[in-house]
C-alpha cells in the first residue's frame, strides 16, 4: 500500500509540510510553476536548499508583496523565525521554525516555521472565513484539492473561535498570515492529491515547550488554537522551548492523517525533507517518507477465550451472531480447564478495523471475563468468482490463484440443490460437471 509517513521530531507547520511533500514531487519547477499560477492575491512561493544540523532540504518562502512576516520571542529580542513553517502570529515569540501562519483579530496562527514575518498592523487588511473560502472556491483547482483546503480552514477557524469564545463569522485573519497559510494550505493538499498515497501516517507531534507573545499578550504553548485542533491527538514538548506546532501545521496534519503512531514497516522510496529557518540543537525539519507497507489484509487478529459455563446452544448463538456481524472466522475446540473441567475455546478472526467490535460482542454474549488478541500473518490466494452453465443448468464457482497455484472450486450450495432434485450423490454431480 502506498503510504506516506510524516516524522514530526520538531513539530510541524504549513511551509514545513509543504517543502517537505515537495521534495517528493518529480517535477518541483513545474509545481511551484502551477501553484505561483494560481492567482492567490500578492503571494510568490519559492523553494530554496537549506540545510540543519548537516541535513540538506529544502525551505519554502511564502511572500505577501515581497515580505514575510516575524515573530518576536517573549524575551524581548529581535524579531526570530517561528517554530513553525509559514505560520504566523501576532508576533508569536520563540518559534523554532519560523513559519508564517493566518492571524487573527484573536491571535490566529496557521504557520509559524519558516519563514520570517513582520506583523504590520496598521496597514494591512483581514480576511473572514467566508472571504477566504470564495477566494479557495475562484481558484483553478480541481474539486477535491479546492474541499481539502476549505476544510483545512474551517479547522483553524472553528479553534480560534474556540480559543476566543467568538463566533467563527467573527474570527478574522491578517492580510499575511490569511494569505500565507492559504499558500501552504492549497500547495499541500495539491501536493498530496498528486503523490495520491492510499494512506498517511504519522509519528506524534512535538508541540515544543514554554510561552509565545502575540498582539493580545504571551500565551502558553502549544497556543490556544493549536491545543484545540490537536485534541485526541498524541502530543509532547521535548526540549525544545518554543512553539513547534502551528495551527495550519496543526490542521493539515488532522484533515490527512489517519493515524499517529511508530513508523510502520515501509520499504522507502523518497525522503523528503522540509526546513525550518531557525537552528536548534536538533534539525529544525519535518522528515516525511513515502514507500510501500503491507496491505492490511495481510493481517489477521485472533481473539480467544476459554469458556466453561455455557451451554452449547449459546455458544453457537454467539459464533453465528460474530459471523454475521464481520468476523472471518469464528471456531470452537474442545479444551480441559483447570479443576479437570472440560471445556470450549471460542476464537474469532477478524481485521484490526473490526477488533473493538468483535471485543464487545464476545463480552456481551459469552460468560468470559477476559480475552486474549494474537496479530498473525496471513496469506491468501486472490478470488474471483464466476458461473459455469451445465446441463443442470447454472452452477457457480469460485477460483483462486497466487503463490504459483490456481485452484477452482463449484460452490456447495449449487451441488448440494442439484444432488437433492436429481437424487444424485454429491460426486456424481461434481463428475458430471467436470466432464462435460
Amino acid at each position: 500500500m502506498k503510504t506516506l509517513y510524516f516524522e514530526l521530531n520538531m513539530g510541524a507547520a504549513g511551509d514545513m509540510l509543504l517543502a517537505a511533500l515537495l521534495e517528493l514531487h518529480p517535477d518541483k519547477e513545474d509545481f511551484l510553476s502551477r501553484l505561483n499560477g494560481l492567482g492567490i492575491p500578492h503571494v510568490a512561493i519559492t523553494a530554496h536548499p537549506a540545510s540543519k544540523c548537516g541535513i540538506a532540504g529544502t525551505h519554502v518562502r511564502v511572500c505577501i508583496d515581497g515580505q514575510e512576516e516575524e515573530s518576536i520571542d517573549v524575551d524581548g529580542e529581535a524579531p526570530h523565525e517561528h517554530a513553525y513553517n509559514g505560520h504566523h502570529h501576532d508576533q508569536h515569540p520563540e518559534h523554532p521554525h519560523s513559519h508564517s501562519d493566518a492571524h487573527s483579530h484573536t491571535h490566529h496562527h496557521p504557520n509559524h516555521h519558516n519563514s520570517p514575518h513582520t506583523h504590520h498592523e496598521g496597514h494591512h487588511h483581514h480576511h473572514g472565513l467566508q472571504e477566504i473560502t470564495a477566494m479557495i472556491h475562484a481558484l483553478k483547482l480541481p474539486d477535491k484539492v479546492k474541499s481539502d483546503a476549505i476544510a483545512v480552514y474551517k479547522l483553524i477557524a472553528e479553534a480560534e473561535s474556540a480559543a476566543h469564545n467568538a463566533p467563527v463569522d467573527q474570527i478574522h485573519f491578517h492580510e499575511v498570515g490569511s494569505m500565507d497559510a492559504v499558500a501552504d494550505i492549497v500547495g499541500v493538499c495539491m501536493l498530496l492529491e498528486e503523490l495520491a498515497p492510499a494512506q498517511i501516517l504519522a509519528s506524534p507531534i512535538n508541540v515544543g515547550f514554554g510561552q509565545v507573545r502575540c498582539a493580545h499578550g504571551i500565551l502558553p504553548v502549544p497556543a490556544p488554537a493549536t491545543a484545540f485542533i490537536l485534541k485526541d491527538i498524541p502530543i509532547y514538548s521535548g526540549a525544545i522551548r518554543g512553539e513547534l506546532c502551528t495551527p495550519t501545521g496543526a490542521a493539515l496534519l488532522k484533515h490527512f492523517v489517519s493515524s499517529f503512531g511508530a513508523l510502520p514497516v515501509l520499504k522507502v522510496s523518497a525522503v523528503g525533507y522540509g526546513m525550518g529557518k531557525k537552528d536548534f540543537p536538533a534539525a529544525n525539519c519535518v522528515r516525511v517518507l513515502l514507500g510501500q507497507t503491507a496491505d492490511t489484509d495481510s493481517e489477521v487478529v485472533e481473539l480467544s477465550c476459554n469458556i466453561d459455563d455455557m451451554t452449547a446452544e449459546a455458544i453457537a448463538f454467539a459464533t453465528q451472531l460474530l459471523m454475521e456481524k464481520g468476523a472471518l472466522d469464528v471456531y470452537t475446540s474442545a479444551i480441559g480447564m483447570k479443576k479437570s473441567r472440560p471445556g470450549t475455546l471460542l476464537t474469532c478472526m477478524c481485521t484490526r478495523e473490526t477488533t473493538d467490535e468483535m471485543v464487545s460482542l464476545i463480552f456481551q454474549h459469552t460468560t468470559t471475563l477476559g480475552l486474549r488478541e494474537h496479530i498473525s500473518r496471513r496469506y491468501t490466494l486472490n478470488r474471483t468468482e464466476g458461473i459455469k452453465d451445465t446441463s443442470f443448468g447454472p452452477v457457480r464457482y469460485k477460483e483462486a490463484s497466487g503463490h504459483g497455484v490456481e485452484k477452482t472450486k463449484l460452490e456447495y450450495e449449487d451441488l448440494a440443490r442439484i444432488a437433492r432434485e436429481n437424487d444424485l450423490s454429491l460426486n456424481d454431480v461434481k463428475n458430471h460437471i467436470r466432464q462435460s
